[in-house]
């Protein structure tokens, strides 16, 4: 093989592969970097879902304010979290 071969861009993709998947070091910072761009779209997806039902609670309160009549109790939670009703204890 004569030097050109080795700066091809498919033999330096090639030999990039083969050094990743025979160093532990390397599949390790793939791994990792796999498990971090995993948790970023996830919690992208959280953010962009909190921003969307926020939108939509803040559109159903203008409709009803409004309109002048109260909210309506599907806006409202039907009970109170289990954290609030939790008896206290005394010891």
């Amino acid at each position: 093989m004569a030097l050109d071969d080795y700066v091809e861009s498919q033999v330096a993709v090639a030999v990039a592969a083969t050094a990743a998947v025979f160093s532990p070091r390397a599949r390790g910072m793939l791994r990792q970097g796999a498990v971090y761009g995993v948790a970023g779209v996830l919690k992208a997806a959280d953010v962009a879902t909190g921003a969307a039902r926020g939108a939509a609670r803040g559109v159903r309160q203008d409709e009803a304010s409004t309109d002048g009549a109260e909210p309506s109790t599907a806006s409202r939670p039907a009970t109170r979290s289990p954290r609030a009703t939790k008896p206290k204890t005394t010891t």
